[in-house]
């Protein structure tokens, strides 16, 4: 798991990424930069995906494959797994396109 959230943060303009359990918003996993607070991102992933679940189902969709939050500061970025969350905290700037390509890759490596 290692190898693929090295090449997440190999992605220009990503300060982080880390695996995420989503029962309970525990960090599995984390490559992040100084400054960045691990858990307190895994909580906000974890509560948001489930919340985002229950709205998608609600509306018929299906499932997420992909989300992206933009902030002022920066973004997160998250692909669902089964049980867990890949996520990724960049800047704004970010290339968003690669950064969900890595962040894909990563999911299926769990899987």
């Amino acid at each position: 798991m290692s190898k693929a959230l090295d090449l997440i943060t190999r992605v220009r303009g990503v300060r982080g990424a880390m695996l995420v359990s989503t029962e309970d918003g525990l960090v599995v996993a984390e490559q992040l930069m100084e400054g960045i607070k691990g858990p307190a991102v895994a909580a906000l992933a974890a509560s948001l995906a489930g919340r985002l679940r229950r709205a998608m189902d609600a509306a018929g969709t299906g499932s997420a494959v992909f989300w992206h939050l933009q902030a002022e500061q920066g973004a997160l970025l998250v692909v669902p797994g089964d049980g867990t969350l890949v996520v990724a905290v960049a800047e704004p700037d970010v290339n968003i396109g690669l950064v969900r390509l890595e962040l894909l890759r990563a999911a299926e490596a769990v899987v």
